[in-house]
């Protein structure tokens, strides 16, 4: 079966954001092209290592000599964006992502795959084949990729607080913890 693709080129917004309270929220890696919206699941920590992996990728071209794809050094503030996802209707939970640079239209490159039975937390590595059925694949500029990450971060930090004693997440409810032996 071939993969079906959802592929966005230049799209009108792009971001990470979560539905549900602290402690029960569901990330989404969500996109939109005019009335097109996509919205894949994914964990807290995928969103937290895509935001620092694209970071790491536009601060390793910023070194290239004369900064040919003029890629900022913070997030521009015409590109922030702080308003709630669009109604989300899940395409898939995802599972294995890549990410990678196009240096012709000068842009980020993200892949997200859903999860499947070969996709693990022993790390791994997802094949790509017939057994897909979907995959997102979002093409940024610069400016709209430093956007993103800085967004990401903001999300993944919005959390619920972490225990001084333990430093896990402290539940509204309350929290009891161990202290580290030591």
């Amino acid at each position: 079966m071939t993969p079906r693709a959802h592929e966005f080129d230049w799209p009108d917004r792009a971001v990470i954001g979560t539905v549900g309270p602290p402690g029960a929220r569901t990330f989404y890696l969500q996109v939109r092209s005019g009335t097109r919206v996509v919205s894949v699941a994914l964990e807290k920590q995928q969103s937290a290592l895509l935001a620092e992996k694209i970071d790491e990728i536009l601060d390793e071209l910023i070194m290239v000599e004369g900064n040919p794809f003029s890629v900022p050094t913070g997030t521009p503030p015409e590109l922030v964006d702080n308003d709630p996802l669009d109604d989300v209707e899940e395409s898939f939970r995802t599972g294995t992502m890549s990410l990678g640079w196009d240096p012709a239209p000068a842009q980020v490159v993200i892949e997200a795959y859903p999860l499947t039975d070969v996709d693990d937390d022993s790390g791994s590595s997802h094949e790509h084949g017939a057994h897909d059925t979907e995959m997102l694949r979002v093409r940024m500029p610069v400016g709209t990729a430093r956007a993103f990450a800085r967004r990401a971060r903001e999300v993944v930090g919005a959390g619920r607080p972490a225990c001084p004693v333990c430093g896990y997440p402290v539940d509204p409810a309350g929290h009891t913890c161990t202290p580290p032996e030591g």
